[in-house]
């Protein structure tokens, strides 16, 4: 019997705006792009998190209350090989500007097409989740 993989817990936020366009980043030193979020600190709850990790990321400043939650994801992890991944994802619909901060490189706002083409630049997460934009 196999070992398991080691797992990454992670919050991630599907933002998009009133165009229904999404929100995807990459962060620095990796070619991946993914859904805003990360890994909630001891004792932070999982919209705490989120919410300041939008922060820090896109510097987007929303309330733990308005994140709409979507539930728990299991994918492959996108930057760590052989590690699987729970996600537990929230929607946001946005109307304000975001900025790349922290260990973000880049954000693109695409449509699902856009996001589709991505091909595997398009992180495993993020593929699973365009069924929901």
């Amino acid at each position: 019997m196999p070992e398991p993989r080691p797992v990454i817990t992670v919050v991630a936020a599907l933002v998009t705006d009133a165009a229904g366009r999404l929100l995807l980043v990459r962060k620095r030193g990796t070619d991946r792009f993914m859904q805003p979020g990360g890994k909630p600190e001891a004792g932070e709850g999982l919209r705490e998190a989120l919410a300041r990790e939008l922060l820090e990321e896109v510097r987007l400043d929303v309330d733990p209350a308005a994140l709409e939650d979507l539930g728990r994801f299991e994918t492959d992890a996108a930057n760590e090989p052989g590690h699987a991944l729970v996600a537990h994802v929230f929607r946001l619909t946005v109307a304000g500007p975001v900025e790349a901060a922290a260990e973000i490189a880049e954000l693109r706002w695409c449509t699902v097409a856009e996001a589709d083409d991505l091909g595997p630049r398009l992180a495993p997460l993020a593929r699973h989740l365009l069924a929901l934009c």
